[in-house]
């Protein structure tokens, strides 16, 4: 029993004990300094992380500008490709005009006249063609309901035989390029008669 007294008297020795204070405190001296080196670490991966976010943002924002400017500048090109086309064609018109004209006025009663018929349609379906290919589609008229965007009435006429306000002839013709109307087409338009009918009618069997 002296004997185990003796030993533990010895390991608390005053040059034990302060051996094992030396060791405690830099213990704690390498734990804080571990400490300190997480707490750097962690905001050095949440500055990145920041940084990341920012950066991830602003390539958003440039590819979203890219691809706005990239579209403007399509549609920029595709308007000033139809705005001289339509200028070309607005110079072509009139030559159209004059070539239904001369169909109209153009008799085949000689074979001369025959010649210079066909001559001028030869002549004139590849001029239709070219304007074909420009994107120029003629205004459909005949048979049509009238539509005040792309018909201009110049004469009404009452007709029964068919709807009323329907295109039943055709004077001059009109174009659009894509969705752009170029010109109105000129027409005449039905107007019925039958309503009119009708309705004095009934005034009569009122009045009676």
């Amino acid at each position: 029993m002296d004997r185990i007294k003796a030993m533990l008297d010895g390991a608390l020795s005053d040059e034990n004990v302060a051996s094992l204070k030396a060791a405690l405190t830099e213990l704690e001296a390498d734990v804080e300094e571990l400490e300190t080196t997480a707490a750097d670490a962690e905001e050095r991966a949440n500055s990145a992380e920041k940084e990341f976010s920012s950066m991830k943002d602003r390539y958003l924002r440039l590819n979203a500008d890219f691809e706005n400017y990239r579209k403007r500048t399509a549609s920029e090109k595709e308007s000033i490709s139809s705005n001289a086309k339509g200028t070309v064609v607005d110079m072509l018109l009139p030559i159209v005009d004059n070539f239904e004209l001369a169909k109209k006025q153009i008799q085949t009663n000689t074979e001369e006249e025959e010649k210079i018929d066909r001559s001028y349609q030869g002549i004139y379906k590849q001029f239709v063609e070219v304007m074909k290919n420009l994107g120029v589609v003629p205004v459909e008229t005949v048979g049509k309901p009238f539509d005040p965007e792309f018909h201009e009435a110049i004469m009404r006429e009452e007709n029964n035989e068919v709807d009323d306000g329907t295109v039943i002839e055709e004077y001059r013709k009109g174009f659009v390029l894509k969705e752009r109307l170029l010109r109105p087409a000129m027409v005449k338009v039905s107007v019925s008669t039958n309503g009119s009918s009708d309705s004095q009618d009934e005034s009569t069997a009122e009045e009676a």
